[in-house]
């Protein structure tokens, strides 16, 4: 459905280190050849992830009421996600554990980065 999510940054080599490690556990990698002025990742079907410096020259700040999920392929993923998280500099806004959705039964967890954007990560259990 997206082609690609962006969120802005004050710091570009902060924010290398937080997404670095919570987005290589869900298979996601920064691209090597990415331009100076912003981070990209990319990874399996999903569309891209950018991180970058607002265009605008105003400082980035983070939206209220948004979050961007990520699928996760196993729990073990989720919780290297959340522990890189946390050791990344980001703050805890949901442990990892199950969580029913609709009808099925998902594992994830949620985390707010050095920015202040939330994001989670998500695995697949079952059908409840």
């Amino acid at each position: 459905m997206f082609t690609h999510i962006v969120v802005g940054t004050n710091d570009l080599e902060r924010a290398a280190q937080f997404y670095d490690a919570v987005l290589g556990p869900l298979g996601l990698n920064r691209q090597e050849n990415s331009p100076a002025d912003r981070l990209v990742y990319v990874g399996g079907e999903a569309g891209a992830f950018l991180v970058m410096r607002p265009l605008d020259g105003q400082s980035a700040e983070a939206g209220n009421g948004g979050t961007i999920g990520f699928r996760a392929a196993t729990p073990a993923a989720v919780d290297a996600f959340h522990a890189a998280g946390l050791m990344a500099g980001g703050l805890d806004e949901g442990a990892p554990g199950p969580r029913p959705s609709g009808d099925r039964m998902t594992y994830g967890a949620y985390l707010r980065s050095p920015e202040g954007h939330k994001i989670c990560a998500f695995a697949r259990l079952s059908t409840i």
